[in-house]
């Protein structure tokens, strides 16, 4: 069993940067592949970003890819997302999520966080 808590989340300016953070608690963190999801209201939820266990391996949505950089710190128990050059259209509840094997579908996801907001002004 895997606990994940997002933090971070606050209104920013468009082309602002920001940092989204998610902390495990429970057994075997650093053998799971941790991502990023998000959600906006009447859309699905889809996939950002994630890293598997060794964190040698990375996948990114095309909409975030070159802006967004996840990383994994197995010793603190976090996943990070660093987010650049933010834009209106990221604005969402972002998600953390754990599984065993590195997953864009949301619907294989053993473990989620409940959320941190994130609202983009232009």
């Amino acid at each position: 069993q895997v606990q994940l808590v997002e933090s971070g989340g606050r209104m920013v300016q468009a082309g602002d940067s920001l940092r989204l953070s998610c902390t495990a608690s429970g057994r075997g963190f650093s053998s799971y592949a941790l991502a990023w999801f998000r959600q906006t209201p009447g859309k699905e939820r889809e996939f950002v970003a994630a890293i598997n266990y060794r964190a040698d391996r990375f996948e990114y949505s095309d909409s975030v890819k070159g802006r967004f950089t996840i990383s994994k710190d197995n010793a603190k128990n976090l996943v990070s997302l660093r987010m650049n050059r933010l834009q209106p259209e990221d604005s969402a509840v972002y998600y953390c999520a754990a599984s065993v094997v590195v997953v864009s579908d949301p619907t294989r996801v053993d473990y989620w966080g409940k959320g941190t907001l994130v609202t983009v002004s232009s």
